[in-house]
Formats: C-alpha cells, structure tokens, sequence
C-alpha cells in the first residue's frame, strides 16, 4: 500500500489500513482538511466543485468526497464524469470557491487521488498543500451541524461546455480542419477521453474517426502513462494506413501523445513544442516550460524571436513562471499544453484542437510536420530510493562535481553542458529520484544517464 501527499495531491493505493493507502477513512480526513483549510482563507466560502475520471474507485470516493464535504458545511456540484481540465474551467465558471478532482492521471488501477483546485481552478501552492497536510494530521477541522449541512447539486453540462470554449478559440480552425478530411485515431484507456475527445474531434468537423479503449469503463487495456511502450495498439493501427494521425490520452485528459501515420511515435516533448510553434506564428509572446522539457521549445520560441523560461517541475510551478513573464502558451513536456487564452491549466482538448489547425493549415503529414522541428532525444530513467539515501547529500555532490558547468537548483539539479544536459530530481508522485537528461541522440541521451548513475554510485 502507499500513501503520498505532495504539490500533487494526495495519491495512493486503494483500500488497506488507514493512513497505509487511500482509504475510506483517509479520503474522508483529506478532504473535510481541504474544506477546513478554504474556510480558513475564506469565512464566506460556500461551494466546491467536484469532478473524477472513470478508474474503477471514481464513484466510491466520490460519494466519500461529497459527504465529507457536504458534513463540513459546503455545497457540492458534482459534475460526475469530466476531466481534470473541464473540472478547473467548471470551478471558474460556477464561481465556486475550490473544486476537488478524483483522478490519479497515469497511475496505474489501483491507484486514486485528490488533486485539490482554488477559486481559480488552479492547483494549490506548495505552502498551501502544506497546510491542507497540516490540518489533516491534526485533524483540526469541525463538522457542521445538522441545521448547517450542505447539498449536492448534480451537473452533467460541463464537458460540452468545454468542447464548446475549445473550438471557439480564436486560433482554433475549424472550417480548415473539415476540408483537411483527416481520418483520426483515438486511445483514451477507457477513461473519461473516450466520451470527450470523439466528441471534440465531430465538433471539430472531422468526420472519420476511429475509436480505441474509447468505453469509460475504467478498466484500463493498458498501462495508462501515454508513454511508446504502453501505445503499442495504436501504434500497429497508425502502420497500416488507416489515419492521418492518433492522439492519445491518460486517464484524465491532461496530457496528450501523438502517434505519426507511420506508427511512430511524434514523441510526447513534442506535444507543446508543435502547438507552441503554431500560437507563436500567430501571436508572439514568451513562453514556459519546467526544467525536464525538451531544449526544442526554447528553440522554437527563439526562432520566432521571443523568449523561453523555465520553471520546476509541477503544474502550478509552470503557471506561477508563465504570469510572472506573460507568456502566450506553456505546459510540461509530458504532452501538457497549457494556453491561458482559456485557463491556466494543462488540457489536451486545446492541444487536439491547436495541433489538427496546425497540421490543416501546413498541408504536411505529421512525420514532415515533426522532421521541421529541433531534433532532440529524452532518457527518462531513474533510481530507486531506499531509507538510507540521503537524498539532499547526492545532489549537493554532483553540484560540486560538475560546478564548472552551468547549474540551476531551483528543483533538485540541472547540468547544462553546450549540447546536452541532465536533471536531477526527487519525485513528488513515487519514491524515486528521476533523472532526465537530454542529448542529439538517445544513445548519447542515455550514455549521459548512465555517467550521473556512475558518479551517483561513486558519491
């Protein structure tokens, strides 16, 4: 069993013993902390909003999440099935005071979260996550009484809500994507993108659309990370012919992967740099993305003569940087785009949208589209972390060992060498430490990996 509480949430296995997993006991504490800790900021505060992805726990923790909530005295409307950026517009666009999603992302099935949402439908701030944690270990929150309960208002409008802000973006074609005529391939892991994303891509005007894992079952065909060796299905499907392009989603639509025509992979870090290549065409502005994306979208924004920051690892890290320099478009380069002209949150649906004008209006297949971009390669590896690692002490080594090189440790370490570089960090989500790095190849990518493994193991 596990239970982790960070930037992220609160995520864990389910069932076990309280306080082993996420269990009944442990969702009922986290959430009734996350209503104490709005009230705190808030007196007036009177309306969460709350929506879950389609794993198989979804609806037991929602009706935990809905009472709990409804016992500290707030109003509940509950959009049932939705994605996790449908859940943040529907926060903003109710006006309600937080919003609660019920999705572990790429977690595997037996895995749940709480991925806790402000006013703003944004993600909580590590300070304020904290607090959350806080409360919920000294279980310093107070029930209402009986006269003061909540009530739970249902409300099933808010994907196609979503849908419809989506294609009405100004930069969102929709008359160039129908008379493109693509023929497109969809994998949703039989989650929440099953119902949403077909429905997007036929208000989009496509008209051929050929559906994998699109049941909202919850029982997952694959290991759900959006990652090449889990999209083998798809990837065979895309080899024989049959569509222009395949996109796939995780379990609550916040990342999106692209498969090329020919089977091969467009490689998620490509996500961003594509759609970000397209906005900047059109409207010029800075950009961000966290320490462990890809060099090619500093590229590409350079090339269109505007500048690149780059944040920590984390969503609302990413958001924090892109208000602090205005930028026009973000996200992370696990396939999350983040466009504020609609919120600031990472939603594939904007990236589906942006990505098909781009491809209708550059008349290329997704292969030459990808062949136009910076060529670069990502090793994702990482080591296990055990009780006697100390953690702080291996990254404050490396950061002498390679002081003659460019540092930046704002998130665990980044190496900058003149054509590669490796980042060095403690997962937030599982009891790793990640080490990204990236070079011309994956060879040389990977080679790099393995030269901080060795040092890591000589330190």
């Amino acid at each position: 069993m596990a239970l982790i509480k960070s930037i992220s949430g609160i995520r864990g296995t389910i069932g076990g013993c309280a306080g082993e997993g996420l269990g009944g006991v442990d969702i009922v504490r986290f959430t009734s902390a996350y209503a104490e800790f709005i009230r705190r900021h808030n007196p007036e505060a009177r309306r969460i909003v709350v929506g879950r992805d389609a794993r198989l726990s979804g609806n037991m923790v929602s009706h935990l999440v809905v009472g709990a909530l409804m016992a500290m005295g707030f109003d509940v409307v509950n959009i049932g099935l939705a994605t996790t950026p449908t859940t943040e517009l529907a926060v903003t666009g109710l006006g309600a005071d937080g919003g609660i999603i019920i999705t572990a992302s790429h977690n595997p099935v037996q895995w749940n979260a709480l991925k806790l949402l402000n006013a703003a439908g944004e993600f909580l701030s590590d300070s304020e996550g904290k607090e959350v944690i806080a409360i919920a270990e000294e279980e310093s929150f107070s029930f209402a009484d009986v006269l003061n309960l909540g009530k739970e208002y249902k409300d099933d409008t808010w994907a196609m809500r979503h849908i419809d802000m989506v294609k009405n973006l100004p930069l969102v074609d929709c008359g160039k994507i129908r008379k493109a005529g693509f023929t497109v391939a969809v994998d949703a892991v039989n989650s929440v993108g099953g119902a949403v994303i077909p429905e997007l891509l036929r208000q989009l005007g496509v008209e051929n659309i050929i559906e994998l894992n699109c049941e909202p079952t919850g029982k997952f065909a694959h290991t759900p990370e959006p990652i090449p060796e889990n999209l083998t299905q798809i990837a065979e499907l895309m080899k024989s012919g049959k569509a222009d392009v395949g996109f796939v989603v995780d379990p609550d639509v916040d990342r999106l992967a692209i498969v090329m025509e020919n089977g091969e992979m467009f490689v998620e870090e490509y996500t961003l740099v594509a759609v970000a290549d397209y906005v900047l065409s059109r409207t010029p502005g800075n950009t961000v993305s966290n320490l462990s994306s890809s060099r090619a979208l500093r590229d590409v924004t350079e090339k269109h003569g505007c500048s690149y920051s780059a944040a920590a690892v984390g969503e609302v890290n990413v958001v924090t940087r892109m208000k602090e320099t205005g930028a026009v478009i973000g996200g992370e380069g696990n396939g999350g785009v983040i466009y504020p002209e609609l919120h600031y949150g990472r939603d594939a649906l904007v990236g589906v949208a942006l990505f098909l004008t781009l491809l209708a209006s550059e008349g290329k297949k997704v292969s030459e589209l990808k062949a136009g971009y910076p060529q670069y390669a990502i090793a994702k590896n990482k080591i296990e972390l055990t009780p006697d690692i100390d953690v702080d002490g291996i990254l404050e080594a490396v950061k002498g060992k390679f002081s003659n090189e460019k540092i930046t440790d704002i998130d665990g370490v980044k190496i900058d060498f003149p054509d590669s570089w490796v980042h060095l960090r403690k997962s937030n989500t599982e009891p790793i430490i990640r080490i990204y790095s990236e070079a011309e190849t994956m060879d040389k990518a990977n080679r790099l990996a393995e030269d901080i493994k060795n040092v890591i193991a000589s330190i």
